[in-house]
């Protein structure tokens, strides 16, 4: 048996229009809308609530409040451009607005990463809680609307 020999492949024999993945492109996913209007929702409650200082309304019930309306107000945003996140850690939501929306959150991406050492609860072993105090409460509903404002 005689080797072959090596030939250069012919232009005909290169594909041509392949696509990259910068061809790729996003569309909506379905029920954005409904995500920025729920996160605007809580967010009124959550602002009412303070204001009128309902009782029921403990800080860490507020807290909570504020981390839903935030969550749905990302994940809002995300799913209109056609992204998600890995997870809905306050981490994992603001470095998915980081990696599809570059420097748009500017100082708030830091601000919504401490929220997350209230509540780290994702894994069992490490486990804890901390709740905030309702003096803590003015800033994150002011953290809060200030993403309302990059997001809408």
């Amino acid at each position: 048996m005689t080797p072959q020999k090596s030939r250069p492949m012919s232009s005909a024999a290169v594909p041509s229009g392949l696509v990259g993945f910068a061809d790729i492109k996003s569309f909506a996913i379905t029920g954005w809308e409904e995500y920025l209007r729920e996160g605007e929702q809580y967010l009124t409650t959550a602002r009412r609530a303070f204001a009128n200082q309902r009782q029921a309304f403990t800080a860490e019930i507020l807290y909570n409040v504020i981390a839903m309306a935030i969550e749905k107000l990302v994940m809002g945003a995300l799913m209109q451009s056609g992204n998600l996140p890995y997870n809905h850690t306050m981490r994992d939501l603001a470095e998915a607005m980081e990696e599809h929306f570059p420097g748009r959150l500017g100082d708030i991406k830091d601000r919504l990463l401490a929220l997350d050492a209230y509540q780290e609860i994702c894994d069992l072993d490490t486990y804890h809680r901390t709740p905030p105090t309702m003096a803590e409460i003015p800033a994150m509903l002011g953290l809060a609307m200030e993403l309302l404002e990059v997001v809408c």
